[in-house]
């Protein structure tokens, strides 16, 4: 999960990316803090959210700590091989990110506050990576299932730029587009920092607080 040499910060177009695969990479069976199975239908009134925000393994954590969290997968999305593995998104020739899936109970927890997760957990405005982790891999993304969510997601994007830019920081460089193909992580990779919970992270924020969902 370390940084990468600088070429894998540029994305590769369709042609230039490795074949992969027709079928699905082997994964974990079920989830490790939820102990529900991994791949479950999602059930009735739950709903699904997808980011990017730097090394998979703790920005997951994040997500399974709030409240009304069903499940949450670890996966890569955003390229164009099919069915990659690790080692491939990792060479910088699949297009794909890091990518954590959610599955939530809007009762209990609305999409502005995974939103605020996301906006608070991470630096989005370090392009191609995410403090010294660097690659295509790396890159800030919220991945929409709904025109609703399309909206909020920029709705909040519009909303926090001012506060970065408040605080001396850059341009916001997240990609906000609909949700691409999901593939499952490899099976040591889902909920890896609850197996291992001194394992790397990488992970830091902006310290500044999006104001989305709390009336500020």
């Amino acid at each position: 999960m370390f940084g990468f040499a600088s070429k894998k910060t540029q994305m590769i177009t369709p042609d230039q990316a490795l074949p992969g695969r027709a079928a699905p990479i082997a994964t974990a069976e079920r989830h490790f803090v939820f102990d529900r199975p991994l791949k479950a239908p999602m059930p009735e009134g739950m709903a699904q959210a997808m980011f990017g925000m730097g090394c998979f393994w703790g920005v997951e954590r994040m997500f399974w700590k709030l409240p009304g969290i069903w499940l949450t997968m670890v996966g890569y999305a955003g390229g164009f091989t099919p069915n990659p593995t690790y080692e491939e998104v990792c060479s910088g020739q699949t297009g794909h990110n890091e990518v954590v899936r959610v599955i939530f109970d809007p009762a209990i927890v609305g999409y502005d506050a995974l939103l605020r997760t996301f906006w608070e957990g991470h630096d989005p405005t370090q392009g191609m990576r995410q403090g010294n982790d660097r690659g295509t891999q790396y890159r800030s993304g919220i991945y929409t299932f709904t025109s609703a969510q399309q909206q909020a997601a920029e709705d909040s994007r519009g909303l926090f730029q001012p506060r970065l830019a408040a605080a001396g920081l850059g341009t916001i460089t997240t990609e906000i587009v609909p949700a691409p193909d999901f593939y499952f992580a490899e099976g040591y990779h889902q909920q890896y920092l609850a197996k291992n919970p001194g394992g790397y992270c990488g992970l830091g924020g902006t310290g500044v607080s999006c104001p989305i969902g709390t009336g500020a």
